[in-house]
């Protein structure tokens, strides 16, 4: 069978040569090194440019980073540096990050927390140097128990939730890592399943939707099952809203102050239903 193909256009093989030949027909051979040198010194020139460019960026990149790092508290500085270590070694457990994992992180702490543009420099200084890091879960919840009180650690596994439910699908694997967490830094298993019910079951999890809520997840909100008396719906609200008061994590920087306030909007909104229905 003959099949037509389409012809190629011609080439421009023996420009080049009729260039040179013109050249030396013109000006000889000195005109032809002085063209070819303006030539490779411009190409030089621009390959230099580039290369200074890039490092320019880089220094720029690493100098806003460093500003706004050296104007947080070492409070703060220490727990957004242990949340993003403790999110990629979760990341890490099938063994391998893709960037399409990284993805939910940087766009956590960019919509979610409202880092601005020098805030993400840092931030994705920190990832790198998270991926680069040698160590251990274990090593890094040893970290943060040292340095944080009750309080922020449930900050820290709501995040931790907050980041996974952003993506379509949590593997059983990072949800076990995750009660290992818990389990290591001590959270209660009351306080646990009242901050995983809202996910797991599909609650307020995907995004941060903010849709409106039913009746259970009102319940899971507080840590309740259904039908909890009127006395028990009061005792879960006092306890919960005296853990999550913003002022118990202000300390951390003003990003995770938002987060316990959405956090009490949250339990304000669930008791004030339900102590209407109970």
């Amino acid at each position: 069978m003959i099949v037509y193909r389409q012809h190629k256009p011609p080439g421009c093989g023996g420009c080049l040569l009729v260039a040179v030949l013109l050249l030396l027909a013109l000006g000889g051979a000195p005109l032809l090194f002085n063209i070819l040198g303006f030539i490779f010194f411009s190409g030089l020139f621009l390959v230099i440019m580039v290369f200074v460019g890039i490092w320019g960026f880089s220094q720029y990149i690493r100098r806003m980073a460093s500003r706004y790092e050296q104007s947080q508290t070492e409070g703060h500085n220490q727990f957004v540096f242990l949340l993003i270590n403790i999110l990629i070694r979760i990341a890490q457990v099938d063994g391998v990050v893709t960037k399409a994992e990284l993805g939910p992180i940087e766009n956590f702490f960019r919509h979610h927390l409202r880092y601005n543009q020098s805030q993400m420099y840092w931030v994705r200084d920190l990832i790198q140097d998270a991926l680069a890091s040698k160590a251990s879960l274990e090593a890094l919840l040893t970290e943060f128990k040292s340095h944080f009180a009750y309080e922020p650690r449930l900050i820290l596994l709501e995040l931790i939730y907050q980041v996974l439910y952003t993506n379509a699908q949590v593997s059983p694997q990072e949800l076990a890592m995750v009660q290992t967490i818990a389990d290591f830094l001590e959270i209660t298993a009351y306080d646990h399943h009242a901050i995983r019910s809202k996910y797991v079951s599909g609650g307020r999890g995907r995004a941060f939707s903010g849709q409106v809520r039913s009746e259970t997840q009102y319940y899971e909100i507080l840590g309740l099952a259904p039908g909890a008396s009127a006395e028990e719906i009061k005792s879960a609200y006092r306890k919960l809203s005296m853990q999550c008061h913003p002022d118990k994590v202000a300390h951390l920087g003003e990003e995770f102050r938002r987060v316990a306030e959405e956090k009490m909007k949250e339990l304000n909104e669930a008791y004030q239903h339900l102590k209407k229905t109970a």
